[in-house]
């Protein structure tokens, strides 16, 4: 832990200067929410969160860290970043018009992945290959930029390194809008990790599980030979 809070005190004098302290909303407090609320709260960050079963599930966790817990309709409330990291089956649950009360510029993060056979069951449009965030962002009535969703919870602990240091991890991100995109670049560099540009969300199927991205701990020149060997035909495993 003192590693860790060493790279985030360094992280903080970046983020000062370029990133700012912002509201994020974070929906979902599995083992990538819980960690990324760690982190976050630790670089400054005001940060609320949810998960299905209410906020008060969640005393330990704000407890530890300072996040505000709330529900999901309220997690997204001003925010400018909101970052929806729950199973694909549970995002068509999601409150209606959970962000109508965000930032104007509000990013939108999905962490999410389509497991048919290990959680999910079947989505056809995802079977027949739209993309998962693609479909996720049909759901929700706003774009998304992909990231997060092939990175180990842990390593958002555990392998946080200050810019430029060598072989710093490299994370893909994936969305259609630069500017949304380069803010979700710039928070993950502030958490400590190099990024890798993987194109637009049609592209974002480069990323998805079974891909040579998913689960990758790369340097940025690795998860850029990654993405370029993707395949968009899904294996076995990852069909339903």
């Amino acid at each position: 832990m003192e590693l860790v809070e060493r790279r985030d005190r360094i992280a903080h004098r970046t983020h000062h200067r370029k990133v700012g302290f912002m509201k994020i909303g974070i929906i979902g407090a599995g083992n990538i929410g819980g960690n990324l609320t760690r982190r976050l709260t630790a670089l400054g960050h005001e940060v609320s969160i949810a998960n299905s079963r209410g906020p008060h599930t969640l005393t330990a966790l704000a407890e530890e860290t300072g996040a505000t817990p709330v529900t999901a309709a309220e997690a997204a409330q001003g925010a400018r970043i909101v970052v929806i990291t729950i199973p694909v089956k549970a995002v068509p649950n999601l409150p209606a018009g959970f962000l109508n009360w965000t930032a104007e510029d509000v990013v939108v993060i999905d962490t999410g992945n389509y497991y048919p056979q290990q959680r999910d069951g079947r989505v056809a449009a995802i079977e027949d290959g739209l993309p998962e965030s693609r479909w996720t962002e049909k759901q929700i009535g706003h774009p998304v930029i992909k990231a997060f969703n092939g990175t180990y919870a842990d390593d958002i602990l555990s392998k946080a390194l200050p810019q430029g240091s060598p072989a710093r991890q490299a994370l893909p991100v994936a969305g259609d809008d630069a500017a949304a995109k380069q803010t979700v670049r710039d928070l993950i560099d502030e958490l400590g990790f190099d990024t890798v540009d993987a194109g637009g969300l049609d592209e974002s199927w480069r990323q998805q599980p079974g891909t040579p991205v998913y689960g990758n701990q790369g340097d940025a020149e690795t998860i850029a030979k990654a993405l370029a060997e993707a395949s968009p035909e899904r294996t076995a495993e990852w069909r339903a």
